[in-house]
């Protein structure tokens, strides 16, 4: 029990949330304007770019591992950068992750606004950025939902976190990677703990998030 609520822990749960939190504000900054974008405008093989991103919401996470880690290594052609097997590697592999969710759900929120509201926004001359912000705003809770979705995806991840950030003690090690470790070393409590840990993140963000649309419906 007290290897349990040790510093290892707690630096366990830093990394995770770091690596996570990186993440999912980077595929958010890239996502939405995208999604945007494509809600926006109809264009030969929109269609095609749709179905492209909902097929990579099932990306596997082992896949994304080994293409960045090809790009990561030594002998790949970012290695100079050195990032392999440091907690940025990590949060890159993640985005790659979440940034497909995010786009399709968040196309799929701004496709349930009222289409009046684009056309009148279009009438009354409102510059295209004040267009996507007051669109988005319309869907926000669609568009939060996607944040919360993808942050889950990644948080709970173990594949690419193990190939590209080698779980290296108090730097790079995760909830889901210590699971990994300690039940392969035969330590099934911690494993277990740690997992129950990891459920009651993921439960915590989703009861703020309909704490947070409760607020906002009254």
């Amino acid at each position: 029990m007290n290897q349990f609520f040790g510093v290892e822990t707690l630096a366990i749960c830093v990394t995770s949330l770091k690596t996570s939190s990186v993440a999912i504000v980077a595929a958010s900054l890239l996502g939405v304007p995208v999604a945007l974008w494509a809600s926006n405008n109809y264009f030969a093989g929109r269609g095609a770019l749709v179905t492209v991103f909902n097929t990579l919401t099932a990306l596997p996470s082992v896949f994304v591992g080994v293409l960045l880690y090809s790009l990561l290594s030594r002998s790949g052609p970012l290695g100079s950068l050195e990032l392999l097997y440091t907690w940025p590697a990590m949060s890159m592999g993640q985005t790659l992750l979440a940034l497909p969710l995010i786009v399709s759900l968040t196309l799929a929120a701004l496709s349930r606004t009222d289409p009046r509201l684009r056309k009148e926004l279009i009438a009354l001359g409102i510059p295209a950025w004040r267009t996507g912000w007051i669109l988005v705003k319309e869907a926000r809770f669609g568009v939060l939902a996607a944040v919360v979705a993808a942050f889950g995806r990644v948080f709970t991840e173990v594949g690419s976190a193990l190939m590209l950030g080698g779980n290296i003690r108090h730097s790079t090690r995760t909830i889901t990677t210590s699971i990994a470790m300690e039940t392969s070393k035969g330590n099934f409590e911690f494993g277990l703990g740690l997992g129950f840990l990891l459920l009651a993140v993921a439960l915590a963000i989703n009861i703020g998030f309909h704490s947070l649309q409760e607020t906002r419906a009254r």
